[in-house]
């Protein structure tokens, strides 16, 4: 998959083979370049169904669940030595929050991918060299992703 890309979904299934591509893309020898992946977007717009398809690329068979209510879930990547670090920081109120749950060591781990819904409460801590996604619904009901790479 090239990046960045624009790109419309007409249902969940086509996100998740969206997502999917994707994650595949990222596998490489040596682990991703990019350990951190952002996704924005407000609720509903396809972020957690995205990161499903994303998993299943990475070679992860595990059902994926949101993360919404224990803000970090934690995958084996088997292709590769790492681990999927799914975050869902909607619930999170203080970025000071962030360390007692390891968000640095997440970043920074070697092999490991972490994928971010609701980036914009990492407020200082959002890292500079990352992939965000932006998910939009449109008023037919598909959605709009659009991939930056900073």
């Amino acid at each position: 998959m090239v990046l960045p890309f624009e790109t419309i979904t007409q249902s969940a299934e086509a996100t998740q083979t969206l997502g999917e591509k994707f994650g595949h893309s990222l596998v490489t020898k040596e682990g991703s370049a990019f350990r951190v992946i952002c996704l924005w977007g407000e609720l509903g717009s396809g972020k957690t169904t995205f990161v499903q398809g994303l998993a299943r690329g990475l070679g992860i068979t595990t059902r994926l669940l949101s993360p919404t209510f224990i803000i970090v879930r934690r995958y084996q990547i088997p292709v590769q030595k790492g681990f999927l670090y799914h975050l869902d920081l909607y619930r999170i109120q203080d970025v000071e929050d962030l360390p007692a749950i390891g968000f640095t060591e997440m970043v920074h781990e070697t092999g490991s991918l972490t994928v971010i819904e609701w980036p914009e409460r990492l407020g200082r801590l959002l890292p500079d060299h990352r992939i965000d996604l932006r998910f939009q619904v449109l008023p037919n009901g598909n959605h709009t992703i659009i991939c930056k790479v900073l």
